[in-house]
């Protein structure tokens, strides 16, 4: 119940810059593990209730609106300093393709990690067992159904390798 309560109350905060700086504090009441301020954006979708427990978010995140994620077993964990697109859709549940006529396909779960540095980018889907690598980028759109590794860049349906991405030396 207490999970429904705050949920709701983070996802009606009006549009305001004051609201969007609250939001975490409210999911964390939810049972979401929030290590540390951060951005997240509503309508915020966790599917079955309950599942928030499911979920952890690293300081410095940013999560766009209308995410999913769908975590009746399997977690999900997002590093620190992640930028996360609109409707991203994060699902910890997928079903065999072999199945028995007359029977539900059985379920299959594993779940999500995604590293610190990490650039999800719009509409991108993760499906479950994936790790996204620190540094990496996700192409607007894609499907991810595999491991991405730190400082690649990938896209596509299903995703695939695009690149590696050009890590900067710190002058500090």
């Amino acid at each position: 119940m207490r999970e429904l309560i705050f949920l709701t109350l983070a996802n009606h905060l009006p549009r305001l810059k004051i609201s969007d700086k609250i939001r975490y504090r409210l999911l964390r009441l939810a049972g979401m593990k929030i290590h540390g301020r951060c951005m997240i954006l509503s309508p915020l979708r966790i599917r079955p209730i309950g599942g928030a427990e499911n979920i952890e978010i690293g300081r410095g995140t940013f999560i766009n609106s209308d995410i999913r994620f769908g975590v009746p077993d399997g977690k999900v964990v997002i590093g620190n300093n992640v930028l996360i697109g609109a409707r991203v859709s994060f699902e910890t549940v997928g079903h065999l393709t072999s199945y028995t006529p007359g029977k539900m396909r059985k379920r299959t779960t594993g779940s999500i990690v995604v590293g610190n540095d990490v650039w999800i980018g719009a509409g991108v889907i993760i499906v479950q067992g994936v790790t996204i690598g620190d540094g990496a980028i996700v192409a607007a759109g894609s499907v991810v159904t595999r491991s991405v590794e730190p400082n690649t860049i990938v896209g596509g349906v299903p995703a695939k390798f695009i690149k590696n991405v050009e890590v900067e030396e710190s002058s500090v």
